[in-house]
């Protein structure tokens, strides 16, 4: 049986509503460095899984550092092996990438966390559409449940960190959030039960309305109060300032709004994904890799953060689709084009990582310029959505 016919065992229904428009065709053919892209990305991940017992974080020194329990980021190492699956119909990968995947099983009952999505959605969400297996259809569907409890409905919104019981951060949002709906998108086009479509739509409704300045900027974060749902005002923890733009938030956003829109077929959640892609695009430099915040004092000429390139790359290339608008196609091969040139790690012999000069919390000073477990996933994902588009679709029911 053939890998794509395998793949089309594990679609699922129709959505609950209709999607967005018809896909555009892209502005250009595939580049053969795409494809060199895509064969180092396999390699890599060839040479490297057979040792990885744990789930990579980010690199010191090139090497993975591991998590036993996935932290938020469980789901990029699984989600990678399964798309070299998809990709090179290497079986091994499958092997690995379920694994993998099986490993995030406690975290189904975690609802001291946002980044459910993040976790279930690149592993078990897509290894239920690659193999038809209801282990992980069920298993995502508990951790869709799990999100739920998270939603404060004073405020009509997702609450990201803390735990439930714990006034800490119970009216802190974050952009990233955007990123996790997708989650309960599935569970209610699995179910029949729009009460999480509906969790979704809300949050990202009070997203769009607080998030987003009339530029397209948006803050990391926007508090409430926890009690009433007042709105308190934005603030940031990975971005230079409250009035600044963290060019991976902004990438999470024009990727969560415009997957939103696909799932629901609204309007409003298209326009805002276009404003976001507008303005993150005009920030842009000749080189198409992302400053890490676009209005830090020393932006443009501060560090890079690729994993925010290539993750706005995906976001566009499906934005381009939805809006027949082939400039943003166009825009996410440069940027995939360009992280292929500069920000892979070719050049080390001893580097377990694809994507190098990624940068995960500069005010934090911690992982400055390393490699981190989303960038690879996003890079293989962008590269797929370019060569493989009917693939990704099944995996990503696209």
């Amino acid at each position: 049986m053939e890998l794509s016919r395998r793949a089309m065992l594990g679609t699922t229904a129709a959505a609950l509503t209709v999607a967005g428009p018809a896909s555009a065709e892209a502005a250009e053919a595939p580049s053969p460095g795409f494809e060199a892209t895509a064969d180092y990305a396999i390699a890599k991940l060839r040479a490297v899984a057979p040792a990885v017992t744990a789930f990579p974080v980010g690199t010191k020194f090139e090497k993975w550092t591991y998590s036993t329990s996935g932290d938020w980021v469980g789901g990029f190492w699984p989600g990678s092996l399964l798309l070299a699956w998809l990709y090179s119909g290497d079986e091994r990968f499958r092997t690995y990438g379920l694994d993998s995947a099986r490993k995030l099983a406690p975290r189904q009952h975690d609802t001291g966390t946002h980044d459910l999505g993040f976790l279930f959605t690149p592993s078990w969400v897509t290894a239920w559409r690659l193999t038809g297996d209801p282990f992980w259809r069920d298993g995502a569907l508990r951790a869709a449940d799990s999100l739920t409890k998270r939603y404060n409905a004073n405020g009509h919104f997702i609450r990201a960190w803390g735990a439930l019981d714990s006034q800490k951060d119970a009216g802190r949002v974050i952009m990233d959030t955007m990123m996790n709906l997708d989650l309960l998108a599935f569970a209610s086009q699995q179910t029949g039960d729009r009460r999480y479509l509906d969790i979704a739509v809300e949050h990202a409704s009070t997203t769009q309305r607080h998030f987003v300045r009339p530029d397209g900027s948006t803050p990391h974060v926007f508090d409430f109060d926890p009690a009433t749902g007042a709105p308190i005002g934005p603030d940031t923890v990975q971005g230079y300032s409250p009035a600044s733009c963290w060019s991976r938030g902004q990438a999470w956003g024009i990727y969560g709004f415009t997957t939103l829109h696909r799932r629901t077929g609204d309007p409003g959640f298209l326009a805002t994904a276009r404003n976001l892609a507008d303005f993150a695009l005009s920030s842009l430099t000749a080189d198409h890799v992302p400053v890490w915040d676009y209005r830090a004092p020393q932006a443009p000429d501060d560090v890079k953060d690729a994993s925010a390139g290539v993750i706005m790359a995906c976001g566009l290339l499906d934005l381009a689709k939805a809006t027949r608008q082939p400039r943003y196609a166009d825009r996410a091969r440069r940027i995939v084009d360009a992280v292929s040139r500069t920000c892979l790690t070719t050049r080390s012999t001893r580097a377990e990582a694809v994507v190098a000069r990624c940068t995960r919390n500069r005010p934090g000073e911690d992982g400055v310029e390393i490699s981190l477990p989303y960038a690879d996933y996003y890079l293989f994902e962008a590269l797929m959505r370019i060569l493989r588009p009917r693939e990704i679709a099944e995996a990503l029911d696209l």
